[in-house]
């Protein structure tokens, strides 16, 4: 095993993606993080990325790429263009960051997640790439007294579908983080870090409730590739964040 690489998920710096988006990536490099994880491209071609990414010594292992559930019949062909760029920055896991489910979710609602991942984790494996699922607290209301979560991963088969797991929005749903990383050690390839004061606000990784000075000791056993620290209030600003929340995770011996 190996300690997993620490990235950000880059919607941490969206107010500076949006003025620069390529210096952002230097700003990212130089505070010392070696992993990123995109939710767009700000209409940058994959190749002028790919480029950057390279001289900067940064990867993307994975990427946030939301389906488009209003428009089921242009799905399959967004994803799919989605897909192409994907592959031109080597990417290995494409991620669906967002599921729409009521506030009151039954069997049928899962049923249709179940198909549509699915559906799309063929579409990625079919490349060579894998699929996975990021969490928000939602998907552990109960359907059949079981969490919506769980019905996913037992109905979708592991060589299909990964787990990108958010470690805080696990704690928000009132479970343990580290109870789902051991059941699920080796399905979950990379994980969300984000951290929650009380009343469901963020704090930089370590400085909230989640408990992050023991649950990180649980990520290597659990098969962890990857980290990525997300977080979207600050006291400060982002870029200050993103750099303790580096050294934070530097002090406890992963860079």
């Amino acid at each position: 095993m190996a300690k997993p690489v620490i990235g950000i998920q880059m919607y941490s710096l969206r107010d500076q993606t949006e003025i620069d988006f390529l210096s952002t990536l230097e700003k990212v490099a130089k505070i010392g993080y070696k992993a990123v994880e995109f939710t767009g491209y700000f209409k940058m071609p994959a190749k002028e990325l790919k480029s950057k990414m390279d001289e900067l010594g940064l990867i993307a292992p994975s990427v946030h790429v939301p389906l488009n559930f209003s428009d089921t019949k242009q799905m399959e062909s967004d994803f799919e263009g989605q897909i192409e760029y994907a592959m031109e920055l080597d990417v290995t896991y494409i991620i669906t960051p967002w599921s729409p489910l009521p506030e009151l979710p039954t069997k049928d609602n899962v049923q249709y997640l179940v198909d549509v991942f699915t559906k799309c984790a063929k579409q990625v494996k079919a490349t060579g790439m894998q699929y996975g699922y990021h969490n928000h607290d939602f998907e552990f209301k109960l359907v059949e007294k079981k969490p919506i979560i769980d019905h996913i991963l037992s109905d979708v088969p592991e060589e299909l579908l990964q787990m990108e797991f958010d470690l805080g929005w696990i704690y928000i749903a009132g479970y343990k983080p580290a109870d789902y990383l051991k059941k699920y050690k080796g399905r979950v390839p990379c994980v969300h870090l984000k951290d929650f004061l009380k009343g469901r606000k963020d704090a930089e990784i370590g400085k909230g409730e989640v408990g992050y000075d023991e649950l990180l000791k649980e990520l290597e056993p659990a098969g962890v590739k990857y980290m990525f620290v997300e977080q979207e209030q600050f006291s400060s600003s982002s870029l200050d964040s993103a750099a303790n929340n580096f050294n934070y995770l530097k002090e406890h011996g992963f860079a």
